[in-house]
């Protein structure tokens, strides 16, 4: 088990018009998902095959997070039990939930680090031995984005 790299930062932000202004005249910043008038917003970075930046709305203002950093491991279950099962390191942080597999494609958990930070480890889920590919991530974004935004809207 290992850490293999950042796969997406989630920003929260306070404007996302502005915000998506700013990150869209980015070179290299691709739209994925999401656009000035949504509540969550997904921009590939580059070349790079799994490599994202996400743009949440704050609906919380008692809140004082930046957001989160996803790091992708090749075992969200195995990281989970060296965590938690290693005395000193849980101590020094707060584990939010345990090992989750979500609709969008990827098994994570989430842990506060000391500083309160939210730090998210994620894989690729695979199923029937299928190769993940870069084109399902993306369609199961947009999946999660049409869900978050459909269940805000109806609430409303």
């Amino acid at each position: 088990m290992k850490i293999n790299g950042i796969s997406a930062v989630t920003f929260f932000v306070s404007d996302m018009k502005k915000s998506f202004e700013f990150y869209s005249k980015i070179p290299g910043f691709i739209l994925v998902c999401g656009g000035p008038t949504n509540d969550f917003t997904t921009f590939k970075i580059g070349i790079s095959k799994r490599s994202y930046l996400n743009l949440e709305l704050k609906t919380d203002t008692k809140k004082s997070d930046f957001g989160r950093v996803i790091f992708y491991t090749d075992d969200v279950d195995e990281l989970y039990s060296y965590m938690t099962n290693d005395s000193d390191f849980s101590k020094l942080g707060t584990f939010e939930n345990e090992p989750t597999s979500a609709d969008w494609g990827e098994r994570f958990f989430h842990i506060r680090d000391p500083d309160n930070y939210q730090l998210s480890f994620a894989m690729p889920i695979t199923t029937k031995g299928e190769k993940y590919l870069e084109d399902d991530l993306i369609r199961k974004k947009k999946q999660r984005y049409n869900q978050v935004y459909k269940r805000r809207y109806r609430e409303k």
